[in-house]
């Protein structure tokens, strides 16, 4: 037996990994089976009916930042890069990283990545539905399915548009292939044009997290309009746009459980791609390194096998010229043609690609560490989304490695919109329980953060908050005052990779039932509840004058300005304003008693006011006997009461036990309409007769 079939059947060998052994720095047979990573590895595959595993994940040390390019373009790098420890994670395989090992690379294995990207899938009887042992994410048919449900059912606010064709869908003799669709959103009772919101998902097949991201977020608009006072005033005067799967070819092999990163294109020139599809070599092109903008520019790879391949030409793909379509028919061209040329600050829309994974908001550029000219402004709507998330925002370039081609490149390039890719989680197949409790929950409130400063999203995201809104009452009668309290918050920017300038609050302002930017909207200022705006959060207050406002519900749009001058997007909340109501009470409501001929009797009434405003009210008798009494009461706050003495004279020629019944009505000065009423009755009886009253309790009058 020869040295190199000998190694072969050792357990390191067993698992096909002699690049382990030179990957770990020392050879694999001098390790036992609780120290070699390999074996605890295999062991664990093994024991769940999986094989050696062909997928190391493993952290690369680069020289400079020319060396981490070229490993990112030669090989699969996992989007995430340590700057401080000078190591790129790449998913290699046992090949590969023997490779690097013999070209002086340090090359460290992450053994639980390693054993996660190993591990076979097994379906689960439980769940049928979703993708095999991930079934929180839902398939393209089942995530498809759901929104084109939810658009049918929802037509006012939700349409389900095809966008294009993938390269399956155009190509004969292959799988049939899928429909690019978009969900769009708005209120279509309310006319535009109106700012846009892009939301795209899923460009890297593999990338779980981010189509049922899209998903979610698309079914939370949709079922929370109406409801939520954001979400409703923003789908009112804003629109979103949603591609949640951006490579379905591609997002349907990845469902199988394999590496799948572009899309299918099984046009390869000379060279013989691997399939099914690995972390070295599949057919396809990078999507995101086939855009129009910067295209074949670096960290673009001109091998077809590659996984960074970027196409035989810019847009060459069906799905990358449906994207660039769709996306030039929501914007207008606001950037100059020159690299240095800024878009005008008052730019309308956003764009995010939501890619995974290495916890980053990136911003272009990609294909370049120069100064992006819009700088000021997307840092810091990157910065503002990060607190949300507490993901690291900073320039795709610098802060992770060049990508030449990319959709958010494109977006801003070429049209000037303020254009992101967020990496979210920690894995390419991340845990559903990972998912549920951490990827989605922080990311969630960034995209809705994105969309609330569509409108000018280079100045607003530069602005404070507007946060904590609370009206008192929140249903208040029409004419009546309300408490509006809210703070004003300039703090909130994510604090990794650098603390954003912030600034003292200097103004606040609201309007009811638009936001200010409408023209002819009255705004009336709010004050600090400690007497001066001189710190970077205030607590403010103002009191709300309902008189004019009709009755129902209404919105209510609060803004902040901090001393830069800038205005930060709006936050709302919902109140109602009702009829008022006049209501009066007189207690009790009969009563008598008997006296001589010529007596004077006096009766005390109880008069409450039981309306919602201050109101005074008439007093009226109708008597056949003579009586005496106010003419009116108050003005009565609401429940006070007051008491009024109706004095009723016996005639002294009254026949013996004739009686008189004395009806009282109180009137609302408020409302005529509303009144109460007590009736009194009085017996004139002889003088040696004892009196007795009636009251409502004595029935026997």
């Amino acid at each position: 037996m020869s040295p190199r079939t000998s190694h072969l059947a050792s357990p390191c060998a067993r698992a096909g990994l002699l690049a382990l052994a030179l990957l770990l720095g020392s050879a694999c047979s001098e390790m036992d089976a609780d120290t070699d990573p390999l074996a605890r590895i295999t062991r664990t595959l093994e024991a769940s009916g999986g094989a050696a595993p062909r997928t190391l994940v493993a952290n690369v040390y680069y020289r400079d930042r020319a060396d981490l390019n070229a490993l990112a373009t030669d090989y699969d790098a996992l989007e995430k890069v340590d700057r401080q420890a000078g190591f790129v994670v790449l998913a290699l395989t046992p090949e590969d990283a023997q490779a690097l090992r013999e070209r002086g690379y340090r090359v460290e294995l992450d053994e639980k990545s390693t054993l996660s990207a190993n591990t076979p899938r097994i379906p689960d009887a439980a769940h049928p539905t979703g993708i095999t042992s991930f079934t929180c994410y839902r398939t393209i048919e089942e995530s498809y399915a759901s929104l084109a449900q939810l658009a049918a059912a929802q037509p006012n606010i939700a349409s389900w548009v095809d966008i294009g064709n993938t390269w399956d869908k155009i190509t004969r003799l292959g799988p049939p292939g899928y429909d690019l669709f978009a969900l769009v959103l708005t209120n279509k009772a309310r006319p535009g044009p109106k700012p846009r919101f892009f939301l795209m998902a899923a460009i890297h097949a593999r990338e779980y997290t981010t189509a049922e991201t899209a998903t979610r977020f698309g079914e939370y608009l949709i079922n929370n309009y109406g409801i939520d006072p954001d979400v409703t005033w923003m789908l009112d005067y804003g629109e979103v746009h949603i591609v949640v799967q951006s490579n379905p070819d591609g997002r349907k092999v990845a469902e199988q459980g394999y590496t799948q990163r572009k899309n299918r294109n099984t046009t390869s020139g000379s060279q013989t791609c691997t399939n099914p599809p690995t972390n070295s070599s599949q057919y396809g092109i990078d999507l995101n390194r086939n855009s129009t903008f910067g295209w074949g520019g670096p960290g673009a790879s001109t091998s077809p096998c590659s996984l960074t391949y970027r196409g035989p030409s810019a847009a060459s793909e069906p799905e990358t010229l449906a994207l660039e379509n769709y996306i030039r028919s929501l914007y207008p061209d606001r950037r100059g043609p020159g690299r240095g040329d800024a878009a005008p600050a008052d730019t309308e829309g956003v764009m995010i690609s939501l890619h995974s994974y290495s916890e980053l908001v990136l911003f272009p550029w990609g294909d370049s560490e120069s100064t992006v000219p819009n700088l000021a402004g997307l840092r810091a709507l990157g910065k503002r989304m990060s607190f949300y998330n507490n993901y690291e925002a900073c320039q795709t370039a610098v802060c992770l490695y060049e990508a030449a081609g990319a959709t958010d490149d494109f977006t801003y390039g070429e049209l000037g919109v303020a254009s992101y890719t967020i990496e979210m989680g920690n894995d390419f197949f991340e845990s559903c329980s990972a998912f549920e409790a951490d990827v989605y929950p922080r990311n969630f409130p960034a995209l809705l953060y994105a969309f609330k400063v569509v409108r000018r999203p280079y100045q607003l995201a530069q602005g404070p908050d507007s946060r904590s809104l609370t009206l008192t009452p929140a249903t208040v009668d029409q004419g009546l005052p309300a408490t509006l309290r809210a703070t004003a918050d300039d703090t909130r920017f994510g604090s990794i990779g650098g603390a954003e300038q912030t600034q003292p609050i200097i103004a606040a302002r609201y309007s009811v039932d638009a936001p200010s930017w409408v023209p002819n909207t009255p705004v009336y200022p709010l004050s600090a509840s400690d007497g001066a705006f001189n710190s970077t959060q205030e607590q403010l207050t103002a009191t709300v004058n309902t008189s004019g406002l009709s009755f129902g519900r209404h919105t209510l749009f609060v803004e902040s300005q901090d001393s830069s001058g800038a205005w930060g997007p709006p936050s709302a909340l919902f109140f109602t304003v009702h009829q008022p109501l006049r209501a009066v009470g007189v207690t009790p409501g009969a009563s008598g008693t008997q006296g001589t001929r010529g007596q004077l009797i006096t009766y005390t009434l109880d008069i409450t006011n039981q309306g919602s405003l201050s109101d005074s009210f008439r007093v009226a008798v109708t008597s056949s006997w003579p009586v005496r009494t106010l003419s009116s009461v108050g003005p009565l706050g609401v429940g006070e009461s007051s008491s009024v003495q109706v004095t009723i004279l016996v005639p002294p020629n009254a026949p013996m036990w004739s009686t008189d019944t004395a009806q009282v009505r109180i009137t609302s000065m408020g409302d005529p309409q509303k009144a109460a009423t007590a009736s009194i009755v009085t017996m004139a009886t002889s003088p040696d007769l004892p009196p007795t009253s009636v009251t409502d309790e004595d029935s026997t009058w």
